[in-house]
């Protein structure tokens, strides 16, 4: 297993074989619209020739700066085998630091309600990201607002410190 501290060079392709090795198919879709990169990152599990079941999805963009990467929708299957969200967080890390300048992260922790809010800051936290600011009713807020669809806390992750916590978690399981 390599060190956490090991340079992305190649990790996604490690991933791609590690998850292959548990049966399922991680694909990356990408797209370059007016300079910007938007990902869809799935993971699969086939069913028969030609036929597949969806475990879950990522969805981001990304521009070409340090802190660049936005992440959008992440779905892990209720029914998904244990370690799927961990593999769908190292692969869109591991594409992030191999094929684009971005070395942050950032997302939006959605307030629709309390609760669910709080445990999604849980879950983000727990995955190395840190609160930023809170995206609410300001004038100043709605581009932000625009872009992530809602308010929330807005929170960022160094793109390799969040790929070291993902491959522990994903190889841990």
């Amino acid at each position: 297993m390599p060190a956490p501290e090991e340079a992305a060079t190649g990790t996604l392709d490690r991933l791609e074989q590690e998850a292959r090795e548990r049966g399922w198919l991680l694909r990356l879709q990408v797209n370059r619209p007016l300079g910007l990169r938007s990902l869809r990152l799935v993971v699969l599990q086939p069913t028969a020739p030609g036929q597949a079941r969806l475990l879950g999805e990522l969805k981001a963009w990304a521009y070409p700066a340090p802190a660049g990467l936005q992440l959008d929708t992440m779905r892990v299957a209720a029914s998904a085998p244990p370690g799927v969200g961990d593999l769908i967080w190292a692969a869109t890390f591991a594409w992030s630091l191999e094929a684009t300048p971005c070395r942050r992260a950032r997302l939006l922790a959605i307030r629709d309600d309390e609760r669910r809010h709080a445990r999604l800051v849980r879950y983000f936290r727990q995955r190395g990201f840190q609160p930023q600011r809170s995206l609410g009713a300001a004038l100043w807020d709605l581009p932000l607002r625009m872009v992530w669809g809602g308010a929330g806390l807005l929170m960022s992750a160094p793109c390799d410190g969040a790929l070291d916590l993902a491959l522990r978690r994903w190889r841990k399981v």
